[in-house]
């Protein structure tokens, strides 16, 4: 796949607003030269979420969210790269270079979704056409209304329904083949996979149809659900049935529900309930966690209340955990025997159903509750054995509230972590935090914040330039990030920034641009010429050094020293 030039990336930013983008989502209030709100990507009760119009990138202070417009479509819109960059281009009056849309569509790949696409349209016509499919819905009292919204169909009884009506030729059998639509026997023979099944089409978060799921209609028709295989366009661990649908329904997702079948997510839907998915008859994947939580800060598990059940919903957690950042919630809402969302919401009505939910079980319960299931925490063994389940698990929680507040509950049931909590808590001779004196900014990290903050100030600088060379930490960091911006002029802060996104030292990077720099932002640009003369004159001393050292040692040449001579007078003149 191409990438989108830099350059375009570069040019879009800056023509976008991202004061004006930011705020026709999220209300902003001006404060000083920035504009702050309450945090959209986690709750909070004070704004810690600041925009900044000079920088052209947001961060909050509280979950660490950041990046530029591109990113805040992608998180907030819950859009794809390319879909955001589309979006902006599209706001701005640009157009994606034709080159790199050409490219970005993958011939092959363009194909697959055009043939499962067709044969979603022949599923959905067969469902008009076909009483005893369409009686199937109605009783199970999804209406017309829905069948739509999702894309319901029917794979007609017979082995070459789809085949006659798609395959007409070798490319496209295989095409078909490819996608998970036929099957083929011991024998070589092709088949449709889908017979006399009711259809449920799978959508990507761009809305193209990957993969299906179809039910038998009667009971002992062979397996109750058949999924479409694996292929380059669907991973089941990945992917979330009714999402594309919650997406479409919600302009702010506040929730999301994960059932377990297609039918559940339709009852739900059908009731008012549209916040509900399903995995795809797979555990909860850590994939699966990820999209959920980028898409709702709170996700409900509805699982059976058996021990299979039990076992989802251990797995589900151990998938969370990891993703718990502060904001985040999940929950455990476990249903009577025999039930499933979809017999509950027809029988309670939404009210019910929603009702229930609010009686969920915490994340928090839920583990402390499954740990302790056999474990007798009246007895320093089973204290013992509580807190060496826990602690791994314990161990993979984000830093912040949570995962401290989960810490102190382990230490309340066992009392492991007790002794090291109060030796942190009760200060001593040898503990007591010393005060450090302030220190003052090194030449390299003013130079990197100044350059955060008003990166065209690299520019300003004359060439040769060459403190590149010199040894000192965080002088690379400084020349490629100088080596960037005369790469690429017109790059703001949140695009330097996203440039190093991934690598170790971005953390540093974020936390220097969302500092106020001291000083008049006037005097920026004489404060960063300064530390780069500085800069210049610690490499001459270097090479002035290295000389010596070889003098002293070997003794230098004619060349080593005419070149001696002129940089002990440049140092001493200063020219």
């Amino acid at each position: 796949m191409a990438r989108i030039p830099d350059a375009f990336i570069d040019d879009l930013l800056a023509r976008t607003d991202i004061v004006e983008l930011i705020g026709s989502r999220v209300p902003l209030k001006r404060q000083g030269r920035e504009y702050s709100a309450r945090c959209p990507f986690h709750d909070e009760r004070s704004p810690s979420f600041t925009v900044s119009p000079t920088k052209q990138f947001y961060h909050c202070f509280g979950c660490g969210a950041h990046g530029t417009a591109i990113s805040f479509l992608m998180n907030y819109d819950r859009l794809e790269f390319l879909d955001a960059v589309d979006e902006l281009a599209k706001r701005a009056g640009m157009e994606i270079p034709r080159d790199t849309q050409q490219r970005n569509a993958n011939p092959d790949s363009v194909d697959q979704y055009a043939a499962l696409e067709a044969a979603n349209k022949f599923f959905q016509r067969q469902l008009a056409a076909s009483p005893k499919a369409l009686a199937y819905f109605e009783r199970r009292g999804v209406g017309a209304e829905i069948r739509a919204q999702f894309g319901l169909g029917y794979a007609p009884d017979g082995y070459s329904a789809l085949k006659d009506a798609l395959g007409t030729d070798e490319r496209r059998m295989k095409l078909l083949e490819r996608v998970g639509l036929f099957s083929k026997n011991d024998r070589g023979h092709v088949y449709d996979k889908f017979r006399d099944r009711v259809m449920f089409p799978i959508h990507d978060r761009r809305g193209r149809t990957i993969a299906f799921g179809g039910r038998v209609l009667e009971k002992d028709d062979g397996p109750k659900y058949l999924n479409s295989p694996e292929t380059a366009l669907f991973h089941k661990g990945r992917e979330l049935y009714g999402l594309w649908q919650v997406r479409q329904a919600n302009q702010k997702i506040e929730r999301l529900i994960v059932v377990e079948g297609y039918m559940d997510v339709i009852a739900l839907f059908q009731h008012g309930i549209a916040q509900a998915v399903a995995t795809l008859g797979t555990a909860t994947t850590p994939e699966h966690a990820e999209l959920l939580f980028r898409n709702a800060p709170d996700v409900y598990f509805c699982f059976d209340g058996d021990r299979a059940g039990r076992g989802a919903a251990t797995k589900a957690m151990e998938s969370v955990l990891p993703r718990m950042k502060d904001g985040r919630q999940a929950f455990f809402l476990f249903l009577p025997e025999g039930e499933d969302p979809d017999t509950l919401v027809r029988s309670e009505g939404r009210e019910g159903f929603d009702a229930r939910l609010q009686s969920a079980v915490p994340l928090s319960q839920f583990f402390f509750d499954e740990l302790a299931k056999d474990v007798n925490l009246g007895t320093l063994d089973g204290k013992a054995r509580m807190a060496e389940r826990a602690k791994p698990l314990l161990a993979q929680i984000p830093d912040g509230a949570f995962g401290d507040l989960m810490r102190q509950r382990l230490t309340e049931l066992t009392g492991v972590g007790a002794n090291a909590a109060a030796q942190a808590s009760k200060p001593s001779a040898r503990t007591r935090p010393q005060v450090q004196p302030t220190q003052k900014r090194s030449l390299v990290r003013s130079a990197i914040a100044l350059l955060l903050q008003r990166p065209s100030l690299a520019l300003e600088l004359q060439s040769p330039w060459t403190f590149g060379a010199l040894r000192q930490p965080g002088i690379p960091l400084l020349a490629e990030l100088i080596a960037l911006v005369r790469e690429r002029p017109d790059i703001t802060t949140g695009a330097l920034l996203e440039h190093f996104e991934g690598r170790e030292e971005f953390g540093h990077l974020q936390k220097l641009a969302a500092q106020d720099m001291p000083g008049e932002e006037a005097k920026w640009r004489d404060e960063f010429l300064d530390v780069a003369q500085q800069l210049e004159r610690q490499t001459l001393q270097q090479r002035i050094e290295a000389l010596q050292a070889k003098q002293r040692e070997q003794g230098l040449d004619d060349q080593d020293k005419v070149e001696l001579r002129e940089l002990l007078r440049v140092i001493a003149t200063g020219r």
